[in-house]
């Protein structure tokens, strides 16, 4: 149960409703997390506006490897509405969901390639010890094995998101019924 005021779209009119039926129709579900903004409508419009640009815009990352940095956020943070949701999108991709669990596990039992190590490890390591990934050691860990600024800008920004979105999450009790993270759109 939410720590505040939640209008679902049964209740919701005016631009929410609107809001509401446009999500539905570009992700094919209401996600629990854009209900809990809907006190502030427009706040719900320019997060998606984020949240597309940076999990689903033209990048050099590719989509899995954006889910998985979200995973991988939302594990430092210990936040299991992310983890399960983008678990599920992830495993859209990977179709492995031993792989997966390893992942959520301890990254670095999950079979990744030394590229995706490194993206987790600069996940990992800017949310849990920002103040040390500022100094730049593990972006220039990601160029030297071959990541180019836009790259690493967009692991950046994705990181950033799910921290973002983590502690909404966590701050106002958003949670999740286990067949909510199913059913999105994934590409």
């Amino acid at each position: 149960m939410a720590y505040i005021k939640v209008i679902d779209r049964e209740e919701a009119e005016g631009r929410l409703r609107e809001i509401y039926d446009d999500l539905v129709e570009k992700r094919g579900k209401l996600a629990e997390v854009h209900k809990i903004q809907s006190l502030n409508p427009e706040s719900i419009v320019k997060h998606m506006d984020l949240y597309l640009t940076v999990m689903f815009g033209k990048s050099p990352l590719k989509r899995a490897q954006r889910e998985m940095l979200g995973v991988v956020v939302s594990v430092a943070n210990r936040c299991e509405y992310c983890q399960l949701h983008h678990g599920t999108a992830l495993n859209h991709y990977w179709k492995n969901e031993e792989r997966l669990k390893r992942l959520r596990r301890n990254y670095s039992d999950a079979d990744l390639s030394a590229e995706d190590e490194l993206l987790c490890d600069y996940a990992w390591h800017l949310t849990t010890e920002p103040e040390k990934s500022g100094k730049g050691v593990y972006v220039e860990r990601l160029r030297s094995a071959g990541f180019g600024d836009r790259a690493i800008l967009d692991a950046t920004l994705v990181i950033s998101y799910f921290n973002f979105v983590n502690r909404v999450v966590l701050g106002l009790g958003v949670k999740s019924e286990g067949e909510e993270a199913e059913g999105y759109s994934y590409d």
